[in-house]
């Protein structure tokens, strides 16, 4: 088994161990193997293994992997995941080429995604990023402003509003991982209650998915804990 093969599987054992710790069905979990910096030959050594998401942060990397993994595995059935920082010159590339995007902060960035969508690709799946611990130096919406925005979101032909997607201030403390996540978790409550229909919860990674899970994340983004660090100069 390769390396790549070993860690996924005990990443999913780790997923798996969690999930019936907090209760939930075993399924209710989707691994989303984020794949920056690393080349197209990991991305399929893990396809290899049985992995079919993928999270990617730049564009122009992504596009460049897309097509060296669909020209040596043309028939896989690989979802690709935009996660990261949304340029308002990017976004044509990302309607046409992601089947998701994690990263929406602005309804601006959201408009240009819907009327860039192909008309003959299905509604490009999003999650509004919320600044959830109130970082000066992340993106993402405040909570006081994802109301308005979800509610222009689902109007837009072309997407499909799934749910939220936050990446908390990083720390060792269990109690404030699992604060930071409850806190999503809340205000994706708080949409369904206005109408609005959350399926998504995009938290957690590789050093804090275990409370991420506990607190309802249905996709957690590790990368570090599957391809080892990343080694940029490599791509």
């Amino acid at each position: 088994m390769s390396p790549i093969a070993t860690q996924l599987q005990d990443v999913r054992a780790r997923i798996a161990a969690a999930v019936q710790a907090a209760g939930r069905q075993p399924d209710a979990v989707q691994l989303l193997a984020v794949s920056k910096f690393f080349d197209a030959e990991c991305v399929l050594e893990a396809w290899r293994a049985g992995q079919s998401a993928f999270g990617e942060n730049y564009v122009q990397e992504a596009l460049d992997k897309m097509t060296v993994v669909r020209a040596a595995a043309p028939a896989a059935k690989i979802a690709w995941h935009f996660i990261g920082p949304i340029q308002s010159n990017k976004t044509r590339q990302i309607a046409e080429h992601f089947d998701w995007v994690h990263s929406v902060d602005r309804e601006k960035i959201a408009r240009r995604l819907a009327e860039q969508r192909p008309a003959h690709l299905p509604p490009l799946n999003v999650c509004l990023q919320v600044n959830i611990s109130a970082e000066d130096s992340k993106s993402g919406l405040e909570p006081t402003e994802l109301l308005a925005v979800a509610q222009a979101v689902v109007a837009m032909p072309g997407l499909r509003l799934r749910g939220l997607m936050a990446i908390p201030a990083p720390t060792e403390v269990v109690q404030e991982q699992h604060a930071a996540f409850q806190r999503l978790r809340e205000l994706a409550a708080q949409l369904s209650a206005q109408g609005i229909a959350c399926d998504t919860l995009s938290m957690g990674m590789s050093a804090d998915m275990d409370a991420a899970i506990a607190e309802g994340a249905t996709i957690v983004r590790v990368g570090t804990a599957i391809f080892g660090q990343r080694q940029r100069d490599s791509i």
